[in-house]
């Protein structure tokens, strides 16, 4: 009997060993084969959660299997990222990342992740500008009119933000940067509250994400001055954007991404992106982000991540700039 389990323990190992040298694409032939969990490291309900189920429902029916999306949220959405980045390099395990992991990556002294060396990117999902906004009735008529103001009376000016360290937060300072304005940072606990008290005249502006703030400012609340994409969006194409005001290059997008973890077969990362390939050129899919301020925007794996890359670095020389820190 010892003599069996002896052998039997040998060819397992054996079989072990020949699976490891197993080609790639054999590895991955029969993905997927079971259920694919994705993580979401925010709350249910936001904006960030209703891509991820629209995504995932879609990913499920293409690819015939359950998709199930997992909210982890806290930390600043590092809880969830470091979840993903713990699972295995298997392909059941996507993390939905955002514009707001880029920030973390310097914002954070110690984080339990790195996005680019624990992560490969798959493919983006959306992208979508924020509105720069002020009181309906305010003297500031347009951008120039608030730089002008902030450059007469240094500090007299605030903007809102959905907390320290957002991308909301950010925007503004990039705002700071480039126009050589002192505008004080007031931040809240979402952007609720920040856009009430810009609404009152409490704050003076604010940057905000075009869900958040276009209700506002088609309902007559709030002014639209600029946009941070480079160029206008369909959704509001009378607004201007930051860019064509006198600041070329000005860009802040929040946007979503699908992750694996580091290490994944290049097979299944391949398969992952030409689904999701699919599923973004689909019309109703599209019609769906829309509603929540965003343009489906596929890349392919490199692009991914030579995106993100750029993301981090323009981020981090922001907070360092600024000097944010996290409380």
């Amino acid at each position: 009997m010892t003599a069996r389990r002896h052998l039997l323990a040998t060819l397992a190992a054996l079989a072990g060993a020949a699976s490891l040298c197993l080609p790639a694409g054999a590895i991955a032939a029969g993905y997927p084969a079971q259920p694919i969990r994705l993580i979401v490291p925010y709350a249910p309900g936001g904006p960030t959660d209703i891509v991820a189920r629209v995504v995932g429902e879609k990913l499920g029916q293409l690819e015939k299997v359950a998709v199930i999306v997992e909210n982890r949220p806290g930390g600043g959405a590092n809880i969830g990222a470091e979840a993903a980045a713990r699972a295995p390099a298997d392909g059941y395990t996507l993390l939905l990342a955002t514009a707001g992991h880029a920030i973390n990556a310097s914002l954070f002294p110690k984080l339990g992740y790195d996005l680019m060396r624990d992560f490969t990117p798959v493919t983006t999902l959306t992208s979508g500008p924020m509105l720069l906004v002020t009181q309906a009735d305010s003297p500031i008529k347009d951008l120039r009119d608030l730089v002008a103001r902030a450059r007469q009376k240094p500090g007299a000016l605030s903007f809102a933000s959905s907390g320290n360290g957002a991308s909301t937060h950010l925007a503004g300072e990039m705002l700071n940067q480039r126009a050589g304005i002192q505008s004080v940072h007031v931040p809240y606990r979402g952007s609720g509250p920040g856009l009430t008290d810009t609404m009152s005249g409490q704050t003076s502006y604010m940057f905000d994400t075009m869900l958040s703030a276009m209700p506002f400012v088609t309902g007559g609340k709030l002014r639209a001055l600029a946009i941070t994409s480079l160029q206008r969006s369909p959704l509001l194409p009378q607004i201007p954007t930051v860019a064509e005001q006198g600041y070329p290059g000005f860009e802040a997008i929040a946007w979503n991404s699908i992750v694996v973890p580091a290490k994944t077969p290049a097979p299944i990362v391949d398969q992952l992106s030409r689904a999701l390939q699919q599923i973004l050129a689909s019309q109703d899919v599209k019609d769906k982000f829309a509603a929540q301020g965003f343009i489906a925007d596929w890349r392919s794996p490199s692009e991914s991540r030579q995106y993100m890359q750029s993301e981090i670095s323009k981020w981090g020389q922001i907070v360092k700039t600024a000097h944010v820190r996290i409380d």
